[in-house]
């Protein structure tokens, strides 16, 4: 009985030492990626690679192919103005539902510069 007991207690040292100088110790699963969108802005509208994407980070990558400034908006953030080729990156956390987007400059969304994204 003793040699049993002995052999657990020295299992359990020898696990904790692996546990400890182990590479995956404290390793945790992955945080979810970050899915990428591609946004094209023209007059008077914008492109998107998709129009959906899993609920979570997205990264939305603006370029402005049109002649006048444009912008994108969308879950609460905005890039800056850009100019004719210029690009610019958003971040935004999404939950699950519909998120409308636009281009905040004059009347751009009015001309149809506006649209709704789904995070699933």
């Amino acid at each position: 009985m003793k040699r049993i007991v002995l052999l657990l207690v020295m299992g359990a040292i020898g696990a904790a030492i692996f546990l400890a100088v182990s590479p995956f110790a404290g390793a945790r699963p992955s945080a979810a990626t970050a899915t990428t969108v591609k946004v094209t802005a023209k007059e008077y509208k914008f492109i998107l690679s998709r129009k959906t994407a899993p609920h979570g980070k997205v990264i939305f990558k603006l370029v402005n192919k049109g002649a006048l400034k444009h912008d994108f908006k969308i879950g609460g953030k905005k890039t800056p103005q850009l100019a004719h080729n210029k690009t610019a990156t958003l971040t935004v956390t999404l939950k699950k539902g519909k998120f409308p987007y636009i281009c905040t400059v004059d009347s751009h969304a009015k001309f149809g510069m506006k649209g709704t994204f789904r995070a699933t």
